[in-house]
């Protein structure tokens, strides 16, 4: 354990590049997963993968849906232009690969609730109850009401093909390993929007409520960094950081010049990477951003503000040290009209640098 983190610890070679391996959950939120708390739906690959690298748990999508007219996610999206992004296994890719040359290669997992799901793995759920990870009955304003009637038994089908999903990764670590690729490539892990398997009454992703919701378990995303040696092993990062960032990220790590877009809504962590510090004329951007048709979310590391038609609509505030169920909304107290004002000149700050 000591050599890989000491590794880490010294400055990289300039030039050293490695294969990217991006793979891109749809529909998975971080709570769903072993490595962020669950106890009752099974990811023990996904939490393996934690352990080898560094696993942040402040990581947020920006656009927290599935089905939208535009890119569900426009930030992965970008990070994404241009490598051999498919929804298969990538064998037929690697198959072709060599250690003389890098790669960048993104696998898209669709979402658990369409995989064909393993009877194994269903048998591995037939008596939970789901209470640990959390339920409620339908809401008022839940688009999917029909998913509501029996949340236990949805639920099962849906961590049934998290698990079946989560059994893909051996196979193709293997196949790295089989093509002697493993040591040089670094894997990223991580989901374009999470999903409401009954919290707060709701059922889906921001879509699942009238008006759409910007709650924790839509916009907060297992985001795990790993490469053999050179990244810290069983690191934490608490780091609040978005899908905007990671096309500098990367950027930065591959000595590419990053679009001038990229630089303008996102911010390399790689030092955070790293396990380093920042450099002391260095600051990290404080709140991150998401929006969804007419609702925009601005999250710092205490609270979340919910706009919708830019403050027209009803609001939300969240105290999320101290409510992280989100289940009392601050928007109009007085005693937050000072949190509620700071995050409400950052959103329009980011809307005005966004064009939006």
């Amino acid at each position: 354990m000591a050599a890989p983190a000491l590794a880490a610890t010294k400055k990289q070679p300039l030039m050293e590049r490695p294969n990217i391996l991006i793979v891109v959950a749809d529909g998975l939120g971080a709570y769903m997963l072993g490595c962020y708390a669950n106890t009752e739906i099974r990811t023990p690959n996904i939490d393996r993968l934690a352990q080898t690298g560094v696993r942040f748990t402040n990581a947020f999508a920006s656009a927290p849906a599935a089905q939208e007219p535009g890119p569900r996610d426009a930030a992965l999206s970008d990070a994404l232009a241009g490598a051999g992004y498919n929804c298969g296994s990538g064998d037929a890719f690697l198959d072709t690969q060599t250690p003389a040359k890098p790669f960048f290669l993104g696998l898209a997992w669709p979402s658990p609730a369409t995989v064909s799901v393993a009877q194994r793995d269903l048998d591995l759920y037939a008596k939970t109850t789901f209470e640990a990870t959390g339920w409620e009955q339908a809401a008022p304003n839940a688009t999917h009401k029909e998913m509501l009637r029996d949340v236990p038994g949805n639920l099962r089908k849906y961590a049934a093909g998290i698990t079946t999903l989560d059994a893909q990764l051996p196979a193709l670590f293997a196949k790295l390993q089989q093509r002697n690729l493993w040591e040089n490539t670094l894997v990223i892990f991580s989901s374009s929007h999470g999903f409401l398997a009954g919290h707060h009454g709701l059922w889906g992703d921001g879509t699942a409520s009238e008006p759409v919701n910007m709650y924790e378990e839509v916009v907060r995303v297992p985001l795990i960094w790993t490469w053999p040696s050179r990244f810290p092993p069983q690191t934490v990062r608490n780091d609040v950081v978005s899908s905007h960032d990671l096309l500098p990220t990367v950027c930065e790590l591959t000595h590419a010049v990053p679009p001038a877009a990229a630089n303008r809504d996102g911010q390399s962590y790689l030092t955070f990477v790293y396990g380093r510090r920042l450099p002391k004329k260095q600051s990290w951007h404080d709140v991150v951003f998401a929006r969804l048709r007419n609702t925009e979310m601005a999250r710092d590391d205490r609270y979340k503000l919910v706009l919708r038609d830019q403050g027209k609509g009803p609001g939300e505030l969240y105290a999320e040290v101290t409510d992280a169920t989100e289940k009392e909304n601050q928007y109009d107290n007085p005693q937050y009209v000072n949190v509620r004002d700071r995050l409400t000149a950052a959103l329009a700050a980011w809307r005005a640098r966004s064009g939006a």
